[in-house]
């Protein structure tokens, strides 16, 4: 089965950077042939998400992280990449990698453990 395990998170200060990897195992195409996404979820606050990229290697971002994060996949097919520039304290929250066979598909399929970011 496909399991999404996330890393590089940590604690930054405002302004710096962070590059968050989930490494996606169990499905046979890799990550190339999946829509991923990332998403976020802060404390006291609903999950939302953050960028998404699909299998043509179209990218979407949120109004927030525009122009600061770029998602992408890494060319052994296996990981999904968010960098994170310039981040700011609002940006602290819990970073979830999630997938689906296509973009079109309503429900995310599969969730990694998550990675804490925080900014100070």
């Amino acid at each position: 089965h496909v399991q999404l395990v996330e890393s590089g998170g940590g604690s930054v200060q405002a302004g710096g950077s962070l590059r968050l990897s989930c490494v996606v195992s169990g499905y046979i195409y890799g990550s190339y042939d999946l829509c991923m996404g990332w998403f976020r979820q802060a404390p006291g606050k609903e999950r939302e998400g953050v960028a998404a990229i699909d299998t043509d290697g179209s990218a979407s971002y949120s109004g927030s992280v525009k122009g600061r994060f770029t998602i992408s996949k890494d060319s052994t097919r296996t990981t999904l990449i968010l960098q994170m520039n310039n981040l700011r304290p609002d940006d602290t929250a819990m970073y979830y990698c999630a997938a689906k066979r296509q973009c079109s598909d309503a429900e995310w399929t599969y969730w990694g453990q998550g990675t804490q970011v925080t900014v100070s």
